[in-house]
């Protein structure tokens, strides 16, 4: 750890803060505490000691302690040196004070923590010590020996040091965890806004692939499928292109609305699910692949961002059909039951093994995993059936209430 500057070490900057409506009360305690001792031990000197010789040197070296702690007042926050010479000022004209007139060593108990506040605490208890031999030398000669006036004294003054130390002590403390608590904070900021920025990306990654890729590579399917024809079968060729123009005009749908985190423009204007997965099978059934929509049980009401997912996890899984499987059939399957809502996507496929692909590699690319990530935002569970030469299944299950998040899934289940 580096020292501190050494400005820095001046107690009176550092723990008598302009700012802290305590540090200006308890000031203010403390000068008010001085002056009335101050001038209750003149008065006392006053009256007991009427006709001495001493009043004027009292009198004035009273005047002369109050004049030296205003001065010090007003030095505010200046240089720890200068500090440190007006203390030792104050405690001169304050013993000799003592020496002629007892009395003014209840003065001692403000000096006590004006110390603390102007010294180091070492040499503040240094100080405070010269102080309590003082203040117990003056008792006594006042008074006579009394045991009392030998321990009372730097009781007092050990009781009241201890007391100022532990508090501040415990403020550093204070200020040192609110420090490391808004360290921690502005950290847990910038981590938050990072996770955000990657959440952001992965949501732009699935819905471009969900979306954007899939009706481009239908678009180039079809324009591949117009050339080869163009000139055999122009009208086949122009049927094929007016299907890529609406193709095209869909992805540019999407392109807006996911750039604008909207619901898909197939659940646009109330739609129900289970009409904008007919409508997609419709879509899809081109180029030599046959998709069929059926519904199973009655179906309920679902949040949008469920059935959103629900959507893109279908256009996902047909795209994958249509450029990994070489099915000539696929099934859009949207079972609902009591408690929980179940999306199967089937084909008559190539299929693969389980075993040896894992997502983003084996050929499958993007898809699965942006399909788990998905179905897990909404608390629901995504499984994948396949085998070579026997197709594949997938299936997204949501409970009909989904909750912000799901358990780990299980090992059978996609990894």
């Amino acid at each position: 750890m580096h020292s501190p500057p050494p400005q820095a070490k001046d107690p009176a900057r550092s723990r008598d803060r302009g700012g802290d409506p305590d540090a200006l009360w308890f000031t203010a305690i403390r000068h008010a505490a001085f002056f009335l001792l101050l001038g209750a031990s003149l008065v006392r000197f006053l009256l007991r000691h009427p006709g001495e010789p001493r009043i004027p040197w009292v009198a004035a070296l009273s005047a002369v302690l109050a004049g030296l702690y205003v001065l010090g007042s007003a030095l505010g926050d200046a240089a720890v040196a200068r500090r440190r010479l007006w203390l030792g000022a104050v405690v001169a004209v304050w013993v000799v004070l003592v020496v002629l007139a007892p009395s003014f060593a209840w003065c001692a108990i403000p000096l006590v923590y004006t110390s603390l506040h102007t010294l180091p605490v070492r040499a503040a208890l240094a100080l405070i010590g010269v102080l309590t031999v003082f203040v117990v030398a003056a008792q006594i000669s006042l008074f006579g020996f009394d045991p009392n006036l030998v321990v009372a004294p730097p009781t007092v003054a050990a009781m009241a040091t201890a007391v100022f130390v532990h508090m501040q002590r415990q403020a550093s403390r204070q200020r040192a965890l609110i420090d490391d608590l808004l360290r921690t904070r502005r950290e847990l900021a910038a981590t938050e806004r990072r996770e955000g920025t990657l959440a952001e990306r992965q949501r732009l990654s699935m819905e471009i692939h969900d979306t954007l890729a899939q009706g481009l590579s239908s678009q180039q399917m079809l324009l591949q499928a117009a050339d080869r024809v163009w000139d055999a079968d122009p009208l086949t060729a122009r049927a094929h292109v007016r299907t890529a123009v609406g193709v095209a005009a869909r992805g540019l749908a999407e392109a807006r609305r996911f750039v604008h985190d909207l619901a898909p423009p197939d659940l646009d204007r109330g739609v129900s699910l289970g009409e904008a997965l007919r409508a997609l099978a419709g879509r899809e059934s081109t180029g030599g692949l046959t998709v069929r929509f059926h519904l199973e049980g009655v179906p309920t009401p679902l949040p949008g961002r469920v059935e959103s997912a629900l959507l893109r996890i279908a256009q996902g899984a047909l795209a994958n059909v249509r450029e990994h499987s070489g099915a000539t059939t696929a099934a859009l399957t949207l079972t609902c039951l009591d408690d929980q809502v179940v999306l199967d996507i089937a084909d008559d496929g190539r299929g693969f093994d389980l075993g040896a692909t894992h997502p983003g590699e084996g050929g499958r690319g993007h898809g699965l995993p942006a399909m788990r990530a998905r179905v897990l935002a909404v608390g629901g569970r995504l499984s994948v059936e396949s085998a070579p030469g026997e197709g594949t299944v997938v299936s997204a299950s949501v409970p009909s209430r989904p909750s912000p998040s799901s358990p780990t899934s299980p090992s059978s289940e996609l990894p």
